[in-house]
């Protein structure tokens, strides 16, 4: 069992502090404490998170790199850039991707099925969103491929306006 290491406050470094108020915050993921440093007054924030196994991205060219939440989150900014999605919304469809991966209980994941994952979500949020992430993240080669693409968007945003104005007739 390791000793109790106090908090140092951030304005006086003193150790000495009392816990003000405790919340669970990332949807149970970590808990928020405000605290008052008893030499100063004054009041600051930590955050508890579990300390989880690192996880390991395997890139499409076999390298492997160590997970980056903030590098996951830049590649969902990018193409949600002048759509209407807040960025809370962004947020939590990379939240919605850690908890999958999180789920599937593996050490190293690949590039590619982190991607899927995005895609999905984005595909559910904003067809433009998506469509722009796809391009870059399948590394379209020509028009064609791009076309493609949009086409299978096309039919299934079709195919699920169709689905949604199917009345079901009593029994």
């Amino acid at each position: 069992m390791f000793p109790w290491v106090p908090m140092r406050c951030p304005y006086c470094h003193e150790t000495e502090d009392r816990v003000v108020d405790s919340r669970v915050s990332r949807e149970g993921r970590a808990v928020r404490r405000r605290r008052e440093c008893l030499a100063c007054g004054r009041r600051f924030t930590t955050y508890e998170y579990v300390e989880e196994r690192p996880l390991t991205v395997v890139k499409r060219n076999g390298t492997t790199e160590p997970y980056d939440r903030a590098k996951l989150l830049r590649s969902v900014q990018l193409p949600c850039a002048k759509r209407p999605i807040p960025l809370a919304d962004i947020e939590a469809i990379v939240d919605a991707v850690e908890d999958e991966l999180g789920r599937l209980g593996q050490d190293e994941v690949p590039s590619g099925t982190i991607g899927e994952m995005v895609m999905e979500r984005l595909k559910a949020r904003d067809h433009v969103a998506y469509v722009r992430f796809a391009s870059v993240y399948r590394n379209f080669q020509d028009l064609d491929e791009f076309y493609d693409e949009l086409r299978d968007l096309s039919v299934r945003r079709a195919r699920a306006a169709l689905n949604e104005n199917q009345a079901e007739l009593p029994l």
